[in-house]
């Protein structure tokens, strides 16, 4: 599956009322340890099946970083029935971003 890039519009369909689990990507353009894990999550992306990954712009979308208490980038929020159920900050190999998935 391809990584799904969400927004204020497209957040609550994609995240929030997904069947599946999500993983979504807080970060934004200027961030140098974002632009080191895109490939990462990308990968991640094409290689699992059973959770949704998601990446989102947090200088588009705010409202949406702070209502998760998005405090550094990269963060990556893990959510179930529109849920947040896991929170990982800062640049993460993709053995440890798989192993956060599974746990």
């Amino acid at each position: 599956m391809a990584v799904i890039h969400v927004d204020n519009d497209s957040f609550e369909k994609e995240v929030l009322q997904s069947k599946l689990p999500v993983l979504v990507d807080f970060w934004a353009p200027w961030c140098g340890p974002c632009k080191m894990f895109g490939p990462i999550i990308d990968e991640i992306a094409e290689s699992i099946n059973h959770v949704k990954v998601c990446k989102l712009n947090t200088d588009e979308a705010d409202q949406i970083a702070i209502r998760y208490r998005v405090m550094s980038i990269p963060t990556l929020i893990l959510f179930k029935d529109g849920q947040p159920i896991s929170t990982s900050v800062g640049l993460k190999s993709k053995s440890e971003i798989l192993q956060f998935i599974n746990a």
